[in-house]
């Protein structure tokens, strides 16, 4: 009983990776692919069952995250063609002199089964008199920043300064010479106030 049942185990399991293998599986060649405009680049979508007949499709979208069904069919026409790939007709796309809009994620799919997917990225050329260019402008920018930076930080620090000699003089200590300005000097019988001490002193005891 027991052989019978680890034989229907091994029938199982030897069915299920039957049916496994028989998936279809689709791979994207390459998964990247980076150039500059002016080039033309090419997309294989390659099949697991590549001794089999079938038709591929292709589809554009913007970002991976994005749904391939959603995305744009690609035709063959003008910069775009499609040419068959072994047993897989339509398995090859490439595009001619790529422009910047030409970036994107391709998808290939087959019957119901999608692709990884591709992405291409396209930028324009550079020379190196240019890159030399820009590198020096943005030296120059740099400096210029500091520059203000620097200007704006002594104009806060002056006007700090100029208002704390504002607050100097407006609280400023009156002179003690200035006390008595203004007072008059009383006279009594033509003699100064000065001369009437010796009335001030008190007298003796005994007297």
């Amino acid at each position: 009983m027991r052989c019978l049942l680890a034989g229907y185990c091994g029938l199982a399991l030897i069915h299920m990776s039957v049916a496994i293998n028989n998936q279809l599986r689709i791979s994207q060649k390459p998964r990247f692919f980076g150039a500059i405009t002016r080039r033309s680049v090419y997309f294989y979508c390659l099949s697991s069952k590549h001794h089999l007949a079938a038709r591929a499709r292709w589809f554009k979208v913007n970002k991976y995250y994005e749904e391939p069904e959603r995305g744009q069919e690609m035709k063959a026409g003008g910069r775009i063609g499609i040419r068959p790939t072994g047993q897989t007709k339509d398995g090859c796309l490439y595009i001619k002199d790529v422009h910047i809009e030409d970036r994107g994620v391709f998808f290939c799919r087959i019957n119901d089964t999608w692709g990884p997917g591709s992405e291409l990225q396209v930028a324009r050329p550079i020379s190196h008199v240019h890159a030399q260019h820009r590198s020096k402008m943005k030296d120059g920018l740099m400096i210029l920043q500091g520059l203000m930076l620097a200007v704006c930080i002594a104009a806060l620090m002056l006007r700090k300064c100029k208002l704390m000699e504002k607050e100097d003089i407006d609280y400023e200590e009156p002179e003690i010479n200035h006390i008595y300005e203004g007072l008059a000097i009383e006279t009594c019988g033509g003699e100064l106030y000065e001369e009437l001490s010796m009335y001030t002193q008190p007298e003796a005891p005994w007297e």
